[in-house]
């Protein structure tokens, strides 16, 4: 198997790239999160590869981080997602985020890569829970603890604002607090 290509990128063509290793090209599918951080044509670049044989192809698919691969092989070990739907889920959400939405049970955000329905996220969420690397599900400095402060959390990334500017939000917040009090005193906080 093929793990891994370092050569010139000799062309880009989204989704597609096509590699000079060593003179021979290799057609490599990338997520637009690789893509959009690919160097200039005719520049190196290592790819982390995932390659795919079937009876009628043989696929590489390349990934600039071991986390975004990693992801994309989980995404494709569940059962009715094969690699052109973990391509999009990628391309839709970086690894971070994904992983992030995993861990607080957040379909919505699955919902918004095209491609992906209301019952195909649920069966993400459900299938990749305890998957993916702890450490990614939780923003740095987050300290969601309850239910109900992962249900806040939730809120506020529907209404715009960063994973980030969420977690400071429901820092300041008691730990007890409900759901619809807690938007509300998270709100009044963020528009300060």
């Amino acid at each position: 198997m093929i793990g891994r290509l370092t050569g010139t990128l000799a062309e880009k063509s989204p989704p597609l790239v096509l590699m000079d290793v060593g003179g021979v090209g290799y057609e490599v599918d990338v997520p637009m999160s690789t893509f959009c951080s690919l160097p200039h044509l005719g520049e190196r670049v290592t790819l982390h590869t995932h390659m795919v044989v079937r009876e009628d192809a043989q696929l590489l698919y390349g990934f600039l981080t071991l986390e975004e691969r990693e992801t994309f092989r989980q995404l494709i070990r569940i059962s009715g997602v094969g690699p052109r739907i973990a391509l999009a889920v990628l391309s839709g959400m970086s690894a971070q985020e994904l992983a992030q939405a995993v861990s607080q049970q957040q379909p919505g955000r699955l919902v918004k890569v095209p491609g992906i329905g209301k019952k195909t996220a649920e069966r993400l969420l459900l299938e990749l829970k305890g998957k993916l690397a702890p450490d990614l599900g939780v923003p740095a400095g987050s300290v969601v603890t309850s239910d109900a402060q992962a249900d806040i959390v939730q809120a506020l990334v529907a209404l715009g604002y960063s994973d980030k500017d969420a977690a400071a939000a429901i820092k300041a917040l008691p730990a007890d607090i409900g759901v619809s009090d807690g938007i509300r005193a998270a709100l009044k906080s963020l528009a300060r």
